[in-house]
């Protein structure tokens, strides 16, 4: 199976990386990206793509990685014991843009593929992934378009699937230490291998196919809108919780590490800049505030869409 199955996941993964590249320089329309391949010592390798100092982009990256080797590392098999003694593969594509303007948010996003092997057992395999956004200045429409791009991408595989992976990405992405969520959410799933391979391999290219347009559009709305310091600083001290939670909470982090990832390649999704204020609190009712109040917290985003057109339609 992991001949078989692994190659057109590869396939597709490595492809996705060139049209997010592709996509991602137009919009900048300034900065490129450059490659940086690498091989993992112990089996495999990757090729990472980093835009720096853009019209649009402060620092990005598009991260290719395709790793196996004969053992799997203690933070994969203490959680998963069945998979002790079993050769891997794990591939994946795993992106993050950090946007020189506060009013354009930072996202993040992956897709992966990980499989276990070992003689006379069943291959243990499963999908994962995701896309979130961690907006500084958020506009209710932008975190809707974001959540309906979203579920489109979800709606094809059944109708409960978006609540579940949304409600999961609200439940992952949280700084417990902090007692906030770090964006607005999207998508997060993991373990996926229910329905048989080629079911959960669409539902990943879904998912990975529908990031750019739910985050161009709303690139393109706010790179003018203008900012100063105040925006500046704000955007700043945000970035530290980015810094936080990759740090003292991701799996993805902790799994790159432990298996022998290349490290550079893992902390590119660390903002080249971030700050710490101690016990810094917003402005009451100021923008800021607004961010701490209204989007730090998970929300039925598309419901108070829908209720609020209602409500529109029923004044006019």
């Amino acid at each position: 199976m992991a001949h078989t199955q692994l190659e057109p996941v590869k396939t597709y993964l490595m492809d996705l990386q060139e049209r997010l590249c592709q996509a991602l320089a137009e919009v900048d329309g300034e900065a490129g990206f450059r490659e940086d391949a690498w091989q993992r010592e112990g089996g495999g390798g990757g090729r990472s793509r980093v835009i720096e100092n853009g019209a649009v982009f402060e620092k990005g990256g598009v991260n290719y990685s395709h790793v196996f080797g004969e053992e799997l590392p203690p933070s994969a098999t203490a959680a998963r014991p069945e998979l002790a003694g079993r050769s891997f593969h794990a591939v994946g594509v795993s992106w993050v843009l950090h946007p020189q303007n506060p009013h354009v948010p930072t996202s993040h996003g992956n897709v992966r593929f990980f499989i276990a092997e070992k003689p006379g057992a069943e291959p243990v395999w499963w999908f994962g992934g995701g896309f979130d956004l961690t907006p500084f200045y958020p506009v209710f429409e932008d975190v809707v378009h974001w959540h309906r791009v979203a579920r489109d991408a979800c709606t094809p595989f059944g109708e409960a699937v978006y609540a579940r992976y949304k409600d999961w990405c609200d439940e992952y992405f949280y700084l417990r230490h902090r007692d906030e969520t770090r964006g607005v959410g999207g998508l997060f799933f993991d373990d996926l291998n229910e329905g048989g391979f080629d079911a959960c391999f669409d539902f990943l290219k879904a998912v990975g196919d529908s990031f750019l347009p739910a985050y161009l559009p709303i690139v393109q709305r706010r790179r003018g809108t203008p900012w100063g310091e105040r925006e500046r600083n704000f955007q700043l001290y945000r970035r530290g919780r980015y810094v936080e939670f990759n740090l003292v909470w991701d799996r993805g982090t902790l799994f790159g590490l432990q298996s022998g990832g290349r490290t550079e390649s893992i902390l590119m999704s660390m903002p080249p800049v971030a700050h710490w204020h101690y016990a810094w609190t917003p402005e009451p009712d100021s923008p800021e505030a607004l961010l701490y109040r209204d989007y730090l917290h998970p929300r039925d985003w598309l419901s108070e869409a829908e209720e609020l057109g209602k409500a529109e339609g029923a004044s006019r």
